[in-house]
């Protein structure tokens, strides 16, 4: 069962929003230029939704003008809130967004426990207490977003088969749980296809190119793809779903693999977000895994550009970020990278939001699928 969005909107009032994300504030003529829209058309649902809070003009100094001054449109950051939770191993993330997509606070506690009852119990009480903090408790709430782990199954979006470190969450409806202990509504995506989401915006992507394809590495390695600036789910909804690549028997280029490396070498480490105090004292063993996970990572990335021909190829994850730029580095090294020179190659990014672009991602959801014409392929 799908959420059912706070705010209903028509296809063209999703076209105006959805221009105006991509575009950036505009004049009303530009839009119904850009839209192939009657200039009345765009007024009048300019109007609409300017009344709904979701738009807002731009009042600029015309000072030196005459005439009457052109206003341009653009998104309003007080349209709504949305708030998005994930879980790495040992602790919970939550972030909140505005309308706009802008970070408005990101809270982060220990947290281990594999039973989703306990950790829905935690986002409500840690949702509360954001809200008072910052002021938003009385603004218009568009829902939260869960990043879970694992493929659905059976085609059912709510259903995963999760890590073993969450099998409390396995072959659960997720969506009616959450939604029914919380009374919002509730949307679950897997954490590489939300990471992929929040890349795509942070990254500036959306305004750039229509397609990407992102690599995620948290405790295991999973990825999403953007075409036509729409999260690509699959038949099955697992699209992305890179991991099966990489069997679990075998050496992988995931978190917990690198994590076993540093046990090995002696490093006192029992968490991804402890990595990063083991950068200097294990420097050669971390390139070395670096080098090894590029190599497997540049034949997924290969597959990628293959079938899909994207603007972008993103390397995130719950990874210290000078990992994640070494990653990067490997994937332009890559024999992919440069065996077909005479063909374009997609841009190369690295996140700046690291573990945070799941939950990122996952509160950014509601609002993307409230105003993008094309959500989900």
């Amino acid at each position: 069962m799908r959420p059912k969005p706070e705010i209903l909107l028509s296809e063209d009032q999703k076209r105006i929003v959805w221009d105006l994300r991509i575009s950036g504030p505009s004049a009303r003529t530009a839009l119904a230029d850009r839209l192939d829209m009657h200039n009345g058309a765009v007024t009048r649902l300019s109007r609409e939704l300017i009344a709904l809070g979701l738009v807002e003009e731009h009042v600029q100094d015309q000072r030196a003008g005459r005439g009457r001054p052109i206003v341009p449109l653009g998104i309003s950051s007080r349209g709504g809130y949305a708030a998005g939770a994930t879980l790495h191993p040992g602790w919970l993330e939550i972030a909140l967004v505005d309308f706009a997509g802008t970070v408005i606070v990101r809270d982060l506690e220990p947290f281990d426990s594999p039973d989703p009852r306990a950790f829905v119990e935690a986002v409500d009480r840690r949702l509360r207490g954001l809200s008072m903090s910052h002021n938003v408790l009385r603004s218009r709430f568009l829902g939260l977003g869960v990043a879970a782990t694992g493929p659905t199954l059976a085609g059912d979006p709510t259903r995963r088969w999760t890590v073993d470190w969450l099998q409390g969450w396995r072959d659960l409806d997720l969506q009616r749980l959450f939604a029914d202990y919380l009374g919002l509504p509730v949307w679950i995506e897997n954490d590489g296809t939300l990471a992929a989401l929040a890349e795509y915006y942070d990254s500036g992507l959306i305004r750039t190119c229509s397609s990407a394809i992102v690599f995620f590495i948290g405790h295991g390695v999973g990825g999403g793809i953007i075409v036509d600036r729409a999260i690509l789910r699959g038949e099955h909804g697992n699209a992305g779903e890179i991991g099966r690549l990489f069997p679990g028997k075998s050496k992988r280029p995931s978190g917990i693999d690198l994590l076993a490396e540093l046990q090995a070498a002696g490093a006192d480490i029992r968490a991804l977000n402890e990595v990063e105090m083991h950068q200097d004292t294990h420097a050669a063993l971390i390139d070395a895994w670096v080098e090894r996970a590029g190599e497997q990572l540049a034949v997924a990335a290969d597959s990628g550009v293959a079938w899909l021909d994207p603007g972008a190829i993103v390397v995130s994850g719950a990874l210290p970020l000078p990992i994640l730029h070494a990653l990067g580095a490997a994937l332009e090294r890559a024999d992919w990278a440069t065996a077909f020179p005479h063909l374009p190659r997609p841009k190369m990014h690295v996140s700046r939001l690291g573990s945070w672009a799941a939950a990122v991602g996952a509160a950014l959801l509601p609002i993307h699928q409230l105003v993008a014409p094309n959500a989900e392929r």
